[in-house]
């Protein structure tokens, strides 16, 4: 993409058709990544059963440290190189892609390797009852070859489409998630392979998307990747990382929590008529079919990253502002929808991933119904991050991040079970969910105030 098309696309094109443009391949780009672990745990939840499906449950914060890893300088990358363009430093820009391509592989790699190395006493920290680690360690000990190629997918996804090629971050993802799919069939059903089928499956895809992202970066449009670019330099990583590290502690933030809920309902559970597995088991399946829903609010939010940036580097804040609010409306929709199929449809959902006991069933559909009670609000917190992220106020975003996973969610889950014992982990989310969409909505009221006030300033009224 030229410069001269660059800002004709980012500074003067419709921000209705830009938002569908980039939201829509990174919204199919999430919820692969989402769908992943979704196709697994079904196929396991039909052929394993209930232990099988708490395994991936034990497992996911591994995925959520992909995930975080590939935002951290797959979005630093891209929000650094769009200011960059938006500002003409055309000589610097391409040192944040490539420097983000190195990151990305070395840290997926070393995941792996620190994951191998500790793996049983890992899964025991992230909650696993005995009955389930065998499971757990069975599948872990596959999929974690596939971290470097999923962290790489993730991240890689951003840069490219930062690149003017969306439907390239769609197609990388794409093509990954239809090969899990085929060859979880065929091992997990067909040679009945089990927890290693369903492992094998995920790696294969992983692969492939990685490697169709490595390809695609060979030949970068708008800025010609040189090897020099990919030479680490410390101030472009740390730049990187800076403006990738509010999505990357929202994934944390995200897995810190998954951690502790798996304690507290491994704990607060055997107190219970449900036992240690039966709330893991559900919430996994919760958590999961919401991370679907999430991942589309996500993508939405990460679509308007590359039009908030360019358009803040070139001073024009009211397609900032008009970019934001249409991000956030958009994604109100969406979380519309998954709060009436959370209300309604909670036991079909279930169904999908296979049958279960009268308890099981119970305690999946009050999971659904009572933790997600206030998901129509989650439209704000994560279009709220990403904005303050994409305008190169990383702190902000960080901190918006933060709010409902670790000021909010993580206190709750561990205060309220005290009076109320298992049902006050099912309380914690609304109220979570609420806390947190005041605290972005007051933020980016005072940010619009602040863009207002420089709008006055650098272009006065009868200028």
């Amino acid at each position: 993409m030229s410069t001269v098309s660059r800002e004709e696309l980012f500074g003067k094109g419709p921000i209705g058709t830009l938002m569908l443009k980039f939201a829509v391949p990174s919204i199919i780009a999430m919820l692969v990544s989402a769908l992943y672990n979704i196709v697994d745990q079904v196929f396991i939840g039909r052929y394993v059963g209930t232990l099988g499906n708490a395994a991936t449950n034990i497992a996911f914060p591994l995925a959520m440290s992909c995930t975080a890893i590939g935002l951290l300088f797959g979005i630093g990358g891209a929000a650094n190189f769009n200011l960059s363009m938006g500002r003409r430093e055309y000589e610097k820009a391409p040192y944040f892609i490539g420097n983000a391509l190195v990151m990305l592989v070395s840290l997926g790699t070393l995941l792996f390797l620190i994951t191998e190395v500790i793996l049983q006493p890992m899964l025991l920290f992230f909650g696993s009852p005995a009955d389930v680690l065998p499971y757990a360690v069975e599948y872990v000990r596959i999929v974690a070859f596939g971290f470097p190629f999923l962290v790489l997918t993730i991240g890689g996804g951003h840069l490219i489409r930062a690149d003017g090629s969306p439907n390239m971050t769609m197609i990388c993802s794409l093509s990954g998630a239809v090969i899990n799919v085929f060859l979880d069939a065929l091992f997990v059903i067909g040679f009945r392979w089990g927890m290693s089928g369903a492992a094998l499956a995920t790696v294969a895809g992983q692969i492939f998307s990685g490697c169709l992202v490595l390809f695609y970066m060979k030949g970068f449009k708008t800025r010609p990747l040189l090897r020099k670019h990919l030479v680490p330099r410390l101030p472009v990583i740390l730049q990187t990382a800076s403006l990738g590290v509010a999505s990357c502690v929202n994934q944390i933030a995200m897995m810190v929590t998954q951690i502790i809920l798996n304690n507290s309902l491994k704990y607060y559970g055997a107190l219970s008529v449900y036992g240690e597995s039966i709330p893991i088991a559900c919430a996994g399946i919760v958590m999961k079919v919401n991370q679907v829903f999430f991942s589309v609010v996500i993508g939405i939010a990460q679509g308007s990253q590359p039009i908030e940036s360019f358009n803040y580097g070139a001073r024009q804040y009211k397609r900032v502002k008009d970019t934001y609010m249409l991000a956030v409306e958009s994604a109100f929709v969406v979380s519309l929808a998954a709060f009436l199929m959370f209300q309604f449809a909670p036991g079909w959902l279930l169904g999908l991933f296979g049958h279960g006991s009268e308890l099981y069933f119970e305690f999946g559909t009050r999971f659904f119904r009572t933790f997600l009670f206030c998901t129509w609000l989650n439209c704000i917190q994560p279009a709220t991050s990403q904005f303050f992220a994409s305008v190169g106020k990383p702190l902000r975003g960080m901190f918006v991040s933060l709010t409902r996973q670790i000021l909010f969610l993580v206190p709750l889950i561990l205060i309220l079970p005290l009076m109320l014992g298992i049902e006050g982990i099912l309380y914690s989310g609304p109220v979570a969910d609420l806390l947190s969409a005041i605290v972005a909505v007051i933020m980016v009221r005072q940010e619009f105030k602040d863009m207002t006030r420089l709008e006055k300033i650098e272009h006065p009224v009868g200028e």
